[in-house]
């Protein structure tokens, strides 16, 4: 299930909400907590860039700012182990954080965590991935929408050609829900308008793994007859042009990404990759965080505010959620999107190798 987001979701970030009326509203309910909170943070994994990069800090501050720095955030990274992640989840609810924010390495096994973590009352919030069991709340973008516009992005770059173009799609782990959100999404502008030659799931979204892949859809399909890549995120990304060009390939085809990271975006300017997906790092972390701290100090007019959508996950129907618009960032409007946020500057992504493409496109 997934709900289109209404107008009344443009209140969707901490200034937006002021002026929506709801912050410091005087109808607000007393704090079940004041700011000495605990916020557990649970990340999935180092190989995605951003988790460490973006999201941890980001949530970090807006804590703080929360609860006039009184607030701190108790954070593990599983390192893509799913064994690892139940350990730190538990670890968490013994150690009687009073809210978590869980990014699940695998939906489903985290399931007995989290409802330990209810029995003991402490609200769950799923984060960027819809972990199964009683959750409270779920954060994350439209992760169907971003399977759409990385399609849409492969039938516009082949253009006349599409019907006849046959693609490679490296999808993302089987064990992470949004895989399938993303997967569906791309379908719906691909199925008929493109040939589909090979399809793969890469397990724990590593490169390695994205990158053998790719060398067995080389041999299968052939270097020549490859004519886009459909990668669910960057990294992956990354992996698969190393491997086209150790195969010999003088042009790359159309490649598709997701989080928008440095090195991505430079191989957007360079031309080496197509497109990446920009998902708004800032408002993803930041109205997670209050979402967070809002269930947890009771300000259930401000926890409303924010969760404007429903989605189900396998094993809850109508989780309060809020999905984040995402952005197609190509050459074109990348001043507009990672520069602007304040996410990178120019001068962080046109360095010495991509100071000539960047001047080409009037990047300074």
């Amino acid at each position: 299930m997934r709900t289109v987001p209404s107008v009344v979701a443009v209140c969707v970030s901490a200034l937006l909400l002021s002026s929506c009326g709801v912050v410091g509203s005087d109808t607000a309910v007393s704090p079940k907590k004041g700011d000495d909170i605990t916020l557990g943070l649970l990340l999935p994994d180092r190989d995605t860039s951003r988790f460490d990069r973006f999201d941890y800090p980001l949530i970090k501050q807006e804590v703080a700012t929360l609860t006039h720095n009184k607030g701190k955030v108790s954070y593990a990274n599983a390192g893509a182990s799913a064994k690892r992640q139940s350990e730190q989840f538990q670890q968490m609810v013994a150690d009687k954080v009073d809210v978590i924010l869980v990014d699940a390495v695998d939906a489903a096994a985290i399931e007995p965590a989290v409802q330990k973590a209810k029995d003991a009352g402490i609200p769950v919030i799923a984060y960027d991935r819809l972990a199964q069991g009683p959750i409270d709340a779920y954060v994350s973008h439209d992760n169907e929408l971003v399977g759409e516009v990385q399609g849409r992005s492969i039938v516009q770059a082949l253009g006349d050609k599409a019907e006849s173009s046959k693609i490679v799609m490296m999808n993302g782990s089987p064990a992470d829900p949004n895989t399938a959100l993303f997967e569906k999404g791309a379908h719906s502008e691909l199925d008929g308008k493109v040939v589909i030659a090979k399809q793969y799931d890469t397990r724990e979204w590593l490169p390695s793994v994205a990158k053998a892949h790719m060398k067995e859809a080389i041999a299968s399909v052939g270097l020549n007859n490859i004519a886009a890549v459909y990668s669910a995120n960057d990294d992956m990304a990354g992996a698969v042009i190393d491997e086209l060009k150790e195969a010999g390939a003088t042009r790359i085809p159309p490649v598709t990404g997701q989080d928008a990271t440095l090195a991505a975006v430079q191989r957007v300017v360079s031309g080496e990759q197509y497109m990446t997906v920009y998902k708004s790092f800032l408002l993803e972390a930041t109205n997670a965080a209050q979402i967070a701290v809002y269930k947890i100090q009771g300000r259930d007019l401000q926890f409303d505010a924010l969760i404007r959508d429903k989605v189900d996950s396998p094993t809850q129907n109508d989780i309060p959620s809020l999905l984040v618009p995402v952005v197609a960032l190509t050459k074109d409007n990348i001043e507009q999107t990672v520069i602007k946020d304040g996410v990178y500057t120019a001068q962080q992504i046109c360095t010495a190798p991509y100071a000539a493409d960047c001047a080409a496109i009037g990047l300074k």
